[in-house]
């Protein structure tokens, strides 16, 4: 871990429009609502970026009254080793976490990979997203995005068969995968698998909600099963024996890149696929994701492709290929 930084702490919550709406199962958003953690120390200056989760409780006001909470202990030299002792998981801590490592990376003069030890990120293809709407509507946006390798489709529960099938019409080419955020229910299980391996889908994500999953192990899975609300740290891997195939690893769930990369290693030691995801956010936030890149073999990285616009200095995309960070963003 990295010797102690004293730190000024600096927290703020920010708004960036979306280009039209995102619409998932629990509703549509016309803005993502960030809150970024700023580290000054000796002239440097380390930035991290969350979206707290309404899902599991976390609101903007609270994120940054967390992280105020913890301006004396920066001030007294709060390193990352303490700071996952000192917070829980969630969004308040990833962007502390992160903005730690971005604080140590630019005052050693180093990319945050050498400091920590692991891989360097690679380019990688991301996904992109398809909202929840009509099946009209779904293959219209989907014909839009038909170029691209990599599409992620949002369910919502009856009438999943015939937006999914829809989709593959509009796309015959791409990898789909699905991602119902909860949606589904024990009776209806097996029909939308079936209609999602018929369509040719890889990867459905989180099915059914989150502590009501049994019925996951109670059947012949034929697409392999991502855990994404039903799983959050190392604490929470051991419960998925059985019925999923893959973990959907986030930072803000996590509580940051230092439990992201620990989780990633235990995961794969489990036989989990490893997927990276992102809530929408801007550049800021994927940053520190695309550390996870080499344990991926889906990456979901496209929060800033759904933003009106996004920040200086921000990640570079080619298509559906997201690119590692420069200094100048993070780390």
């Amino acid at each position: 871990m990295s010797s102690p930084i004293t730190s000024e702490l600096t927290a703020r919550i920010e708004r960036w429009p979306i280009a039209g709406a995102f619409t998932i199962s629990r509703g549509a958003k016309t803005e993502a609502v960030v809150v970024v953690a700023e580290l000054r120390s000796g002239g440097y200056v380390g930035r991290g970026e969350c979206v707290p989760y309404a899902r599991y409780g976390e609101t903007p006001d609270g994120a940054l009254a967390a992280l105020e909470a913890m301006r004396a202990p920066l001030a007294a030299g709060l390193d990352r080793a303490a700071l996952q002792a000192a917070m829980p998981p969630g969004a308040a801590r990833n962007a502390l976490d992160c903005a730690l490592v971005d604080l140590q990376a630019k005052a050693s003069g180093r990319r945050a990979w050498e400091l920590l030890g692991s891989a360097p990120p690679r380019p990688a293809v991301t996904a992109y997203t398809i909202s929840l709407g009509t099946p009209e509507a779904m293959a219209e946006a989907t014909a839009r995005a038909a170029a691209r390798p990599l599409l992620k489709i949002k369910l919502g529960g009856d009438g999943d068969a015939q937006r999914i099938a829809a989709v593959r019409r509009a796309a015959p080419n791409a990898e789909l995968i699905v991602d119902a955020n909860e949606a589904w229910t024990p009776d209806n299980l097996a029909q939308n698998l079936a209609a999602c391996a018929g369509a040719g889908v890889t990867l459905v994500e989180q099915p059914l909600p989150a502590g009501r999953d049994e019925a996951l192990g109670e059947i012949a899975r034929p697409i392999a099963v991502c855990a994404d609300e039903s799983v959050h740290d190392r604490a929470s891997l051991a419960a998925l024996r059985g019925r999923y195939d893959a973990v959907n690893i986030k930072l803000d769930k996590t509580g940051g890149l230092t439990e992201a990369l620990a989780m990633a290693e235990a995961a794969q030691a489990l036989g989990l696929q490893v997927m990276v995801g992102c809530m929408v956010a801007t550049s800021l936030a994927m940053a520190p994701a695309m550390l996870l890149t080499p344990f991926a073999r889906f990456v979901d990285l496209d929060g800033p492709l759904l933003l009106a616009r996004d920040r200086d200095d921000a990640l570079r995309y080619d298509g559906s290929t997201v690119y590692p960070p420069e200094p100048a963003l993070w780390g």
